[in-house]
């Protein structure tokens, strides 16, 4: 039976993930996967609001709040004050500081890994991702599937 594209794409990322985890274990890192946007964001700009480690990240809001709100329990940043009272700003912890310089390591490791696997393939499936992330952008699977619900209903049987 053929998998259907969400299928394919959970069990993607479970391999990937799962061996980056592995990895971060391996170099004796209580690291998670995805911590890494926020990490580099954070790592790059210093501080920033959640929407802007969420636009920065290329993560949706909600998976940003989340990550962070994990992220603050185990030390890694903490919420500050901006220069507006109402305004919070997610910054490294000095423990999230410490953390870096062993996670740009990893980072580099994993990025000549995908690099093997792109090479690998008959496609490089960064490219092809990138391709598939403009593309929903441009017109959203929603649209799609309304699309071939319609085209379904006008197929002559």
């Amino acid at each position: 039976m053929k998998q259907g594209l969400g299928t394919q794409l959970r069990h993607l990322i479970d391999l990937l993930d799962g061996d980056v985890a592995a990895a971060y274990d391996e170099a004796g890192l209580a690291y998670r996967p995805r911590y890494t946007p926020v990490m580099r964001v954070l790592g790059e700009h210093g501080s920033a609001s959640i929407g802007e480690v969420a636009a920065f990240a290329g993560i949706t809001q909600p998976a940003a709040t989340q990550t962070v709100a994990l992220m603050r329990k185990e030390g890694l940043v903490a919420i500050v004050r901006g220069r507006d009272a109402r305004q919070r700003l997610v910054t490294l912890s000095a423990q999230g500081q410490a953390l870096l310089p062993q996670l740009q390591v990893c980072w580099a490791a994993t990025a000549r890994a995908a690099a093997s696997l792109d090479a690998e393939l008959a496609f490089p499936l960064s490219q092809c991702l990138a391709e598939a992330i403009a593309a929903l952008q441009a017109t959203p699977y929603i649209e799609r599937i309304r699309a071939a619900r319609i085209n379904h209903h006008k197929e002559p049987s």
